[in-house]
């Protein structure tokens, strides 16, 4: 197995890029400032989230299998203790950010702020992992609204680990590819509403998953395409994101097609023995190991600056234009920063302690070594 997923990191970095540019037009429209969304790469923020799922599961379910295939059984503590010290130390602090942003400093300044939620009920909510009930049903503000797509990642783990420790491991494949198949068709088809209501997309990580599983066990020859495949399916994605072209889909056939077209496109520039580019730049690939703070702060940060251009008069001389390239290029570099020193000085003491939780390299077989499995898990918007 390389050592080494070319491209991956980049890819969060762009996907965490494409939620921040699609939501600081958002927040100028909002507050009265000149803004620029006409483009369709300016609408795809939840397109984003998608590949993340879809990243997610294809990197962390395969390392469930994994080390199952190799030590016989699934470590269900050492698994929520390794997420737990990745996901839970930077989400709590945004959610104490968020309320405190919102129901101190707010007031404090005389920002008009609507609050049509009960304070604890919103923390709980929060704190349980369900922000995207929150999300749905009172639309709390950007900073905790952008919440709901971890929620959705930690619920999705609660149950597909323990599954995966009971599963056989010839039945696991199957399993996922049942899972899809039905909870898609449970999504859309179903009088069941709740996962649909409140964003489930579960269909999204089991995919990614299967398409990993499929590749560890060899059976992917028919999504690993030649280097033809894959400029079309690489231009697919690109229309994807710059264009209306799938927009045109009932929503139902435009989800089924997403979750394809993103799970064969994250194999094919991860594992095709032939791909057709590899990205080794390095500060794109810090970006990608600090898009997990890019995406949680981002809001945070794009607030400030945008507080800043409508408190300070002086930039309101400046034509609209160079008004927005400004705040885009201070937003982005803003968030750049404070995803960087929470990288280092915040997360970087959890995730050190993440090695005291993975398989011990004595019971690994050999192929696979410690780093292999470390990299194989540390993913998703988080």
């Amino acid at each position: 197995m390389s050592k080494k997923l070319f491209n991956l990191d980049p890819l969060r970095f762009f996907l965490a890029f494409l939620v921040l540019i699609f939501h600081i037009p958002t927040l100028c429209e909002n507050m009265g400032l000149p803004f620029y969304k006409g483009l369709p790469i300016f609408h795809r923020g939840t397109e984003a989230v998608l590949v993340f799922f879809t990243l997610s599961g294809f990197l962390i379910i395969k390392s469930l299998f994994v080390e199952k295939d190799l030590t016989g059984t699934i470590r269900i503590k050492d698994f929520y203790i390794r997420r737990i010290l990745r996901i839970y130390p930077v989400y709590y602090l945004v959610v104490l950010l968020g309320f405190t942003i919102y129901h101190v400093v707010f007031p404090m300044l005389d920002i008009p702020y609507e609050a049509d939620y009960n304070i604890g009920e919103g923390l709980l909510l929060c704190i349980f992992f369900l922000p995207n009930v929150f999300h749905v049903n009172y639309e709390p503000g950007g900073i905790l609204d952008i919440l709901w797509s971890i929620g959705i990642e930690e619920q999705f783990y609660l149950f597909i680990a323990p599954l995966a420790f009971l599963l056989p491991k010839k039945r696991f494949l199957s399993f996922l590819a049942t899972f899809t198949i039905v909870f898609f068709l449970i999504f859309y088809y179903s009088p069941i509403t709740y996962f649909k209501d409140y964003y489930s997309l579960f269909f999204y990580f089991s995919f990614g998953g299967l398409v990993a599983i499929a590749n560890y066990l060899k059976l992917d020859k028919a999504i690993l395409f030649n280097r033809v495949g894959q400029i079309l399916l690489t231009l697919l994605v690109i229309a994807h994101f710059t264009t209306d072209l799938f927009k045109t889909l009932p929503e139902p056939a435009y989800h089924f097609v997403s979750m394809l077209l993103f799970g064969i496109f994250v194999a094919n520039i991860s594992y095709n023995p032939n791909p057709i580019f590899q990205i080794k730049n390095k500060a794109l690939n810090y970006l990608g190991n600090i898009s997990y703070g890019i995406y949680m702060y981002h809001m945070i940060v794009v607030y400030g600056v945008l507080f800043l251009f409508m408190k300070v008069d002086y930039w309101t001389i400046l034509p609209n234009a160079v008004q927005i390239i400004l705040i885009n290029l201070i937003a982005i570099a803003g968030t750049i920063l404070v995803a960087h020193l929470s990288f280092k000085y915040m997360e970087m003491p959890f995730l050190k302690l993440k090695e005291h939780f993975r398989q011990s390299p004595k019971k690994e077989k050999k192929g696979l070594k410690k780093k292999d499995n470390k990299m194989l898990e540390d993913s998703s918007v988080s």
